[in-house]
């Protein structure tokens, strides 16, 4: 929680551009977790991930491994395509479920992670085999830095554009972050008329802080 009646200014302005805050009187906290939200409002919740890193990498290669197997499934004369509620095209959602995974590992390795970044978009004319490909190159990423990193416990501390984060609240942001775009391309698919043979279930998403629904509203 932060005290800082210019620096509420300047939190506004970034709540202009999506970036979720809660105030009251001059006090003010990001809004982004649900950690410093709980902690604000003074509520006795246990609010930390309820799995651990090496849980949460698992689970992570799951959803990456998932992804990679079923974007080249979708047709490719519908890449452009919307998905349901935003100007999203099939092409970039499936290229930012990959983006999720690189931003964080880039903080990892010490660059601040920016809002921005969840913004890019491939090449207009990038195929889904391109982008799995992509995304393979990004799993390989990440097993490395985990079988590397001497924090196996999440205890060091990110910085991001809504605050300084564990890397363990961050991981499992990025985990479920990128398992709920997995369950939407599951849905795109079958909203494409393409089966999938082995779906995520129930079983791959417990215990993440997993969207209600697979989209918005």
């Amino acid at each position: 929680m932060l005290d800082d009646p210019a620096g509420l200014a300047e939190l506004k302005a970034l709540g202009a551009r999506s970036v979720p805050i809660l105030s009251r009187g001059d006090k003010f906290v990001y809004a982004q977790s649900l950690k410093p939200v709980i902690e604000f409002v003074g509520l006795n919740e246990n609010s930390g991930p309820a799995l651990t890193p090496a849980e949460l990498h698992d689970r992570l290669d799951r959803f990456m491994d998932a992804a990679v197997s079923l974007l080249p499934k979708m047709p490719a004369d519908r890449l452009g395509t919307h998905v349901p509620g935003r100007p999203r095209s099939y092409r970039t959602l499936g290229f930012h479920m990959f983006r999720v995974v690189a931003a964080f590992l880039d903080a990892v390795d010490g660059k601040k992670l920016e809002q921005g970044v969840f913004a890019e978009a491939p090449a207009e004319d990038a195929t889904m085999v391109w982008v799995a490909d992509y995304g393979a190159g990004v799993k390989r990423r990440l097993d490395a830095w985990w079988a590397a990193t001497p924090d196996r416990d999440g205890t060091s501390t990110l910085n991001t554009y809504y605050g300084p984060q564990s890397l363990h609240e961050l991981f499992e942001r990025t985990t479920w972050h990128c398992g709920q775009h997995v369950r939407q391309w599951m849905m795109l698919l079958e909203r494409e008329g393409v089966s999938i043979t082995k779906p995520l279930g129930d079983a791959d998403f417990a215990k993440l802080p997993m969207p209600q629904n697979v989209w918005d509203g």
